[in-house]
């Protein structure tokens, strides 16, 4: 084999390495803990964890504990986040539905989530300028001892598993990924701040203070860590599992309430289908360079320039498979904070129904790889036959 030549492929998807990549999006986030708990009926073992904000949280405790607490883990914390609301809607008409979701998120703001947020008292335009409680008008100090009793920390330090999670500084701007395998090279360690600064939303939460910077939710600036794992991994091949809670395409707007509900879609989808599309059309122009090298006579191919190019192109072959949540038509746009029993249990029960129907027909998991470097799916529950996974054209 050529020194420059592409690394022997995994035969089929089913053989690369698992990824599962988790979008922020709140009082959604029981969608993701639904998804991985199908996932697990399907013995989907993920070696590696990327989440952003609710997603980070849903990450650490999946990569935090052994395999059979996972599930039992997330339970304890959807239970416990959802508690404040465990009465049931009256009715199931649409206007009351949506009622019943809007004064259940008023009730969250008002009072807050235990375990997770509680408003400040006094409130935060009381407290004097500069410090801490001015700037959010909640404080996080329970989602910090919640990570520490549902999370072992040492299990993620120790590299069981790959957990990466997104936040943006709030001075420079920059986005940054706490990644405990590149942590593990400079001699540091993944704790509870890490998990907290990736769910920073301001103006709602606090900045999280980490060796002398601040950090605010990563969703601020990509809502979605597809592309850090792209960019972390170009040699092992990779299936990945990415679980959005905001779908980019939507119907048109009838009021103010749906108006809000599509903005904010529209805003934290962070553009997902765009993304693998880029990125899918990068791995192809990689691939058509190295078919072009391999074309080349002998005597170009010592060229220093064509080795150059023969590096930069190594490519991996990746399989994404898109799963999305979908809004029911009585959801606004308190959706990602309304915290009520009911919704958590339909949205987890969700994330459960979208993952067994895409694995309905798993033999595309099987199947060997087509012969593009990156191939994208898309979970479809209205294609005729019931075939609930397409690729993307």
């Amino acid at each position: 084999m050529s020194e420059y030549a592409h690394p022997m492929p995994a035969t089929t998807p089913a053989k690369a390495q698992p990824v599962l990549v988790l979008q922020g999006g709140g009082a959604l986030g029981s969608y993701q803990a639904g998804a991985y708990q199908a996932l697990c009926h399907f013995d989907f073992e993920p070696e590696w964890i990327a989440g952003i904000s609710i997603g980070a949280v849903n990450a650490a405790i999946i990569a935090g504990n052994e395999r059979e607490k996972r599930i039992e883990k997330l339970k304890e914390f959807w239970q416990m986040v959802s508690a404040p609301v465990p009465w049931q809607p009256t009715t199931r008409t649409e206007r009351g539905r949506t009622l019943f979701n809007e004064t259940s998120a008023a009730l969250i703001a008002t009072f807050g989530v235990p375990g997770f947020f509680t408003p400040r008292l006094p409130p935060a335009p009381l407290w004097p300028p500069g410090s801490p409680q001015a700037q959010s008008y909640y404080d996080t100090g329970p989602l910090k001892k919640t990570l520490e009793r549902l999370v072992d920390f040492d299990r993620i330090n120790d590299l069981k598993t790959r957990l990466s999670v997104g936040a943006v500084s709030v001075t420079t701007g920059n986005f940054c990924y706490f990644d405990n395998f590149e942590f593990r090279k400079m001699g540091k360690k993944i704790g509870p701040e890490h998990i907290m600064a990736s769910g920073a939303l301001p103006p709602g939460f606090p900045a999280v203070e980490i060796e002398g910077e601040h950090y605010w939710d990563g969703g601020i600036a990509s809502n979605t860590p597809l592309d850090y794992v792209l960019d972390a991994e170009a040699d092992r091949d990779l299936l990945i599992f990415q679980v959005d809670l905001f779908s980019a395409r939507g119907d048109l707007p009838r009021n103010l309430l749906e108006a809000a509900e599509r903005e904010k879609d529209i805003r934290y989808s962070s553009r997902t289908r765009m993304n693998t599309d880029k990125n899918r059309q990068i791995h192809n122009a990689r691939k058509a360079v190295r078919d072009l090298i391999k074309k080349l006579p002998d005597n170009l191919k010592n060229d220093p320039t064509v080795e150059f190019l023969a590096k930069a192109t190594r490519d991996n072959t990746v399989t994404v498979v898109h799963l999305i949540y979908r809004s029911k038509n009585y959801e606004t746009n308190s959706k990602d904070y309304d915290f009520s029993h009911v919704a958590m249990v339909e949205h987890w029960d969700s994330g459960v129904r979208d993952v067994h129907l895409s694995m309905r027909h798993k033999d595309w998991l099987e199947r060997p790889q087509s012969g593009e470097t990156m191939v994208t799916y898309d979970l479809t529950g209205d294609v005729e036959g019931g075939a609930a996974v397409k690729k993307k054209e």
